[in-house]
């Protein structure tokens, strides 16, 4: 009987590996083949246009070339052009998160002949704002030159803005102008100048040995930050100058001599600009921060116009601004921001905005040679109308600042800064190495990251080894305690509040909406230290379910439960929900989650602004610097759960509803329980902190967050009942085999069991426990 019980539990599990390894099959063969076809999609789009929509004498596409490929134009046998795919060359990620893909027509002199936009998932575009209105902007580029952008010679182009999709079109027109650059600045529309005659010179980078602190006015005086003041007249005067009569009709109210806007920027990536701006801890944090070659830059201002806005609170992008450099322009994200309250400098003025931005890392960014930053003034001309004009902060970093390297081979224009002839990557002019720019992206941020990776999988390996050793760490529950503590911390501080890799609802969206529209791994490759948690997330799905990410990976997580741990030891009152509420309260997340997940298949940045229903971009990744609204929020859900200890996570959190749907597949159950659990004992019922054991004594995984409480009791011989019968029945044993029991003989005339009796009381005075309740106590015990 034994060995058929045993057989029939090896082929249960076995089962369940195969079904196991099936999945891992099925997900390697979609992504080998999801690879292999993201490699590019220009032919795929290419079969959709003509080539007379780029060239008007055109008669036919050639063969791809190179990589990233660019698609051959011919008139019979005459070259006119290439047309290419701007997604490949560089990013156009818009309000979705996902890319714009346009079909981009250029001629061997760098001149755009053509723009094609073939595929979007722009809501704005989709919903609100017609697509020709946003295609007839963008066209507004065809016949530009980029050969004298690329050389630094002249600023790109702007288009016509359409008002309700600024950012869209912005994040388009920069996507052209950014992959034609560098295009032309890769040499292969026009070769390059070669040969033992080229021209050496020596290199100029940011001398870092140079670290004294300065005070404002004389950072001021030299050009180390810079500064754009502009009155209500003069930006009047710049609209009725534009030509736009509408908007020279809609003047800004108010004393015309009253500050419109005092702008200031500075690179504080540089040593003694950073300390003297931010001070020597805040400098010491950036660096932290930074990646290796990455530049951060101040934007400071004052006055009645915001350079903000709130396009990045919608979206997460600052419209307002713009960083150029060499023809190229990127803007930045909520990613890249933090709020600073002032500035350590002597003598600063008090300003109403001051931030923080880290260049993002996929804008080649040269911090020795002179750079703008653009400020976008809009002005309303109706209901939904507005005009738009642009002001230029042109910013050079001080020659006091940088030092000369040895001399190295000097590269055409057309190569992009840090690359060398051969394409080997030249030396960074920033804090830390730098990498190759010709290599993908993903890769790149692998390499930049590669610390940070080690961190995170040093800290996978201990969880796991946690949870497959569980048994003897919970026997040990002082250290259990500590240990679990501990590793809570460095979720938050370091996973959480330093890393920023605080998974989402979002992702999950993001990826399922991925599989529908168009897979692309390196998209999510592009973040290391999301795609390893997500990684490995989906593995223990596996083997616990939902547990060990929302008990021991979630940085929001770990902030509810330490939060509450503060609040249990000042002796703030504890709330336990009545089960019957709680049965019914918990669903929410799933209705929640359902939600989001529908709408995301309407428009996927809708349901990306639903999502701050979740408050981790609040609480975790802009650690509460963000406007009152959402703090607020996020505060709100933290003071309620040191009541209720992880309220959020019980019953609104639609990212715990999204792993615990995929959880049921679990393989196996590590949870131990006693027959008596449930029936008649309830301590471990009453003691889970999120209450996911019924009444009736089994676990509801879908609510467990494996926090693995209520095995310490189940090994505990001073509160389980269960062990503290084994353990006073061992007593007893040991009692009745001690020498002093068998060196006694009974007395004459005494009973054997009345001496064993009166001995035992003699050297046990054991106390009264009542194992199991009475009626009417509720299920608890002492």
């Amino acid at each position: 009987m034994r060995c058929a019980h045993n057989f029939k539990r090896s082929a249960r599990l076995c089962g369940h590996l195969g079904r196991a390894a099936g999945i891992l099959v099925a997900v390697f063969l979609l992504w080998h083949s999801d690879v292999a076809a993201a490699a590019s999609r220009l032919s795929e789009f290419a079969a959709r246009a003509t080539p007379q929509e780029f060239f008007k004498q055109a008669t036919r596409f050639g063969e791809p070339q190179g990589d990233p490929p660019i698609l051959p134009v011919f008139a019979g046998d005459r070259l006119l052009g290439y047309v290419y795919l701007n997604t490949d060359f560089t990013g156009a990620i818009g309000y979705s998160g996902k890319p714009v893909s346009m079909l981009i027509g250029i001629d061997p002199e760098g001149v755009i002949t053509g723009l094609k936009l073939v595929e979007h998932k722009e809501p704005i575009v989709l919903v609100g704002v017609p697509e020709r209105r946003v295609v007839e902007a963008i066209n507004k580029l065809v016949g530009k030159s980029v050969a004298p952008i690329a050389a630094g010679k002249e600023r790109p182009p702007q288009p016509d803005i359409v008002s309700g999709a600024t950012v869209t079109v912005l994040v388009m027109a920069d996507s052209v102008v950014r992959s034609a650059v560098r295009l032309v600045r890769s040499g292969r529309l026009s070769p390059a100048p070669t040969g033992p005659g080229a021209e050496v010179v020596a290199r100029r980078v940011i001398d870092l040995s140079q670290s004294e602190i300065r005070d404002w006015a004389s950072l001021l005086g030299d050009g180390s930050i810079r500064r754009l003041s502009l009155t209500v007249e003069e930006v009047n005067e710049a609209f009725e100058k534009s030509g736009n009569k509408e908007a020279a009709k809609h003047a800004e109210a108010g004393d015309s001599h009253e500050t419109f806007i005092d702008l200031y920027t500075a690179l504080v990536s540089v040593p003694t600009i950073g300390k003297s701006l931010l001070g020597e801890s805040g400098y010491d944090q950036l660096l932290r921060r930074l990646k290796p070659g990455q530049q951060a830059i101040l934007v400071a201002g004052d006055g009645i116009y915001s350079f903000k806005g709130s396009g990045y609170v919608r979206g997460g992008i600052f419209d307002r601004i713009e960083l150029l450099q060499d023809g190229s322009g990127t803007r930045f994200r909520d990613r890249n921001h933090e709020r600073l309250g002032d500035l350590a400098a002597a003598g600063a003025p008090a300003l109403r905005e001051i931030s923080l931005f880290t260049v993002p890392e996929d804008f080649a960014f040269d911090p020795t040679e002179p750079w703008e930053l653009q400020l976008l003034v809009q002005r309303a001309t109706g209901a939904r109308e507005k005009a738009f004009l642009t002001f230029s902060l042109g910013y050079t970093l001080p020659e006091r600042y940088t030092k000369r390297e040895q001399p190295l081979p000097k590269v055409a224009a057309d190569t992009p800064p840090g690359t060398a002839r051969d394409g080997q990557a030249t030396p960074s002019a920033g804090p830390g190495p730098h990498i190759d720019s010709e290599e993908p992206l993903w890769k790149q941020m692998w390499h930049r990251n590669a610390a940070s990776v080690a961190v995170t999988g040093v800290a996978i390996l201990v969880l796991t080894a946690i949870f497959f050793f569980q048994n003897q760490l919970v026997r040990r529950p002082d250290l259990y305690t500590w240990v679990r503590r501990g590793f809570l911390l460095f979720t938050l501080v370091w996973l959480g509040w330093y890393a920023n890799a605080q998974l989402s609802v979002v992702n999950v969206l993001t990826f399922t909406n991925s599989l529908i529209t168009g897979f692309n791994w390196e998209y999510f490759l592009t973040s290391p230290l999301i795609f390893i948690l997500w990684s490995s997330v989906a593995a223990a799905l596996l083997f616990w379910g939902r547990g060990p990410f929302c008990g021991w990976l979630c940085p929001f997580g770990a902030l509810q439960e330490l939060t509450s741990n503060v609040a249990k030891a000042l002796r703030v009152p504890q709330i336990r929900v009545p089960w019957d509420l709680h049965e019914r309260l918990w669903p929410i997340k799933y209705i929640i989650f359902l939600f989001l997940f529908g709408m995301s298949f309407y428009s996927i940045a809708f349901a990306e602004q639903l999502s701050e229903v979740e408050p981790f971009k609040t609480a975790i990744v802009l650690k509460f610097m963000r406007e009152w609204p959402f703090v607020a929020y996020a505060v709100l859900l933290l003071g309620v759960g040191l009541f209720i200890e992880r309220f959020f996570c019980r019953y609104l959190c639609p990212l715990g509803a999204a792993l615990a749907i995929p959880g049921r597949i679990r393989m196996f159950e590590w949870l131990r329980r006693w027959p008596e659990c449930g029936s008649p004992c309830q301590r471990c019922a009453n003691e889970c902190p999120v209450q996911s054991i019924h009444p009736e004594g089994h676990i509801n995984v879908n609510e467990c967050i494996y926090c693995m409480h209520c095995q310490e009791l189940y090994w505990d011989d001073h509160r389980c009942p269960h062990m503290i019968q084994i353990r006073l029945k061992r007593a007893k044993r040991e009692a009745l085999s001690s020498p002093s029991m068998r060196d006694s003989a009974p007395a004459p005339g005494q009973p054997a069991i009345g001496r064993l009796t009166k001995l035992m009381s003699q050297n046990f005075r054991m106390p009264k426990i009542r194992l199991w309740p009475t009626r009417g106590e509720g299920g608890s015990h002492d």
